[in-house]
């Protein structure tokens, strides 16, 4: 509680006293946890004083070595900070109103880190965008932006998309391109265009979450691909091809989530051969293909009749940039435009403006170079921090699959994470099938703002990979 009055500013200290029943590790955790929790949940506000060490060992029965411990957890954690004879507080940063921090703050300093989120960096973008806007708000068709998308504007912009994706050499000819909201809402409208309830779908066996979501939405049965080293294995999608008579593919050849393998070449060729041997239809999800500096020829350059390519600036550039572009041969754009027309009518003329000219302008080939050079650093950190518990892979990407000890279950992982303060995703959230998932977790290293905090997440995620499994004691 605050009291505030002439020249006043006194802070009470709440009478916050946590219950720790049923909560597993040593106590010292779980009363961390406690504190983390109270936080996230604005139980514990701002600013709130914390009962003194003493005070709360003596209402918990815990040794004040406990308490002691437990505070110093939650200010690690960065939930707390002390302040030298006042006593302990809930940290002020974290969430701020938006009006009252630059845009790049928008994600907390405090609180639990994120790795569970497989976005790019908070960032530059916001001086570039303040000066388009700036330049857009003098142009003499500002008003058209509010309206449905003028005649000429739509075919700018997709020839801004094809600029854009010549830079990886696809070929055009025979080919067309149409605007989508995202990679996630292209996906959908290939979806839509290509497939019916009832029908297969392949993928592989760690796959996009949410494909998981939308084929249980349009009714299509999801049929696992073998993988290995290299990604998708063309005799098990051979295989699958005989055994189902499915006739649409989705992968991701390039940085793969959540394994992050990118395809050779030689495998792509194999895959394309096999996709014109069975006449498939392959959806390529290429949403993370601009952040490696070199990289192989999309698959859609080996099967060019047979590939819907897919992509978007939200990796590369900007998340809340909600512009993609789908690439594919001219005989599947009447199904493609429907169902374009279908779930969104035309992609927001404003935000796609924003995006084409920041193509044809240089910007965001720079700020595309900025990105990519921040996951490299951050791929970096996590090679020094974790050492050779990480397996060799492409450094391009925003995440890394971390195989576990036997010793540890994914979900106990997670869950034991979570109480230290960190949230990472396990392999049976990509899983398909009724297989058993991998021994991993996927972490994803760009979301946070500060690489002090993907530092100090990653050293939690070091000693617990190191550690046992914690039982179901509370130990005092």
């Amino acid at each position: 509680m605050t009291i505030r009055g002439d020249n006043r500013n006194i802070v009470l200290m709440t009478m916050w006293s946590p219950v720790l029943n049923g909560r597993k590790g040593p106590a010292y955790l779980a009363l961390a946890d406690a504190i983390a929790e109270g936080v996230s949940t604005g139980v514990l506000r701002p600013r709130d004083r914390l009962p003194t060490q003493r005070s709360l060992a003596y209402e918990l029965r815990l040794s004040l070595n406990t308490v002691s411990r437990a505070y110093a957890e939650a200010t690690r954690r960065g939930f707390l900070e002390g302040e030298v004879g006042r006593g302990t507080f809930v940290r002020v940063t974290g969430w701020q109103p938006v009006e009252a921090q630059p845009a790049r703050m928008a994600r907390p300093l405090s609180g639990p880190i994120d790795f569970s989120l497989n976005l790019p960096f908070a960032g530059n973008a916001e001086a570039a965008l303040a000066q388009t806007l700036e330049s857009l708000s003098h142009s003499p068709v500002l008003s058209s932006y509010l309206h449905h998308d003028r005649n000429d504007d739509p075919r700018r912009h997709m020839d801004a998309g094809a600029r854009w994706m010549g830079r990886l050499k696809l070929p055009d000819a025979g080919r067309s391109v149409i605007l989508c909201n995202g990679a996630q809402h292209g996906l959908l409208v290939a979806l839509l265009a290509l497939l019916r309830p009832g029908d297969v779908l392949l993928v592989e066996a760690l796959t996009y979450a949410p494909v998981k979501s939308m084929a249980r939405h349009l009714g299509l049965s999801l049929r696992p691909v073998a993988m290995d080293d290299e990604g998708l294995k063309p005799e098990a999608l051979d295989d699958a091809c005989a055994s189902t008579r499915a006739k649409v593919l989705y992968c991701l050849p390039t940085l793969h989530t959540p394994t992050a393998i990118t395809m050779s070449e030689a495998r792509r060729r194999e895959i394309a051969h096999v996709v014109e041997k069975r006449g498939l239809t392959v959806i390529e999800d290429d949403v993370f293909g601009f952040l490696p500096v070199e990289r192989p020829p999309p698959l859609a350059c080996f099967a060019p009749h047979h590939a819907v390519f897919l992509t978007s600036v939200s990796k590369s550039i900007a998340p809340g940039l909600r512009v993609g572009y789908l690439q594919f041969p001219d005989r599947l754009r009447g199904a493609l435009q429907a169902a374009t027309n279908m779930s969104t009518w035309m992609s927001p003329p404003l935000m796609s403006e924003i995006v084409s000219r920041w193509i044809i302008d240089g910007t965001a080939e720079r700020l595309n170079a900025e990105q990519r050079n921040e996951a490299r650093a951050r791929h970096d950190m996590a090679r020094q921090v974790l050492g050779p518990r990480l397996p060799g892979g492409d450094r391009s990407g925003f995440h890394v699959w971390l195989p576990l000890p036997d010793r540890w279950d994914p979900d106990a992982f997670c869950a034991a994470a979570r109480r230290r303060g960190v949230e990472v995703q396990p392999a049976s959230v990509f899983a398909v099938g009724d297989g058993a998932a991998p021994n991993a977790i996927r972490l994803c290293l760009s979301h946070e703002t500060s690489r002090d905090r993907v530092r100090q997440g990653l050293a939690i995620i070091a000693d617990l990979f190191d550690g046992a499994p914690e039982d179901s004691s509370l130990i005092v």
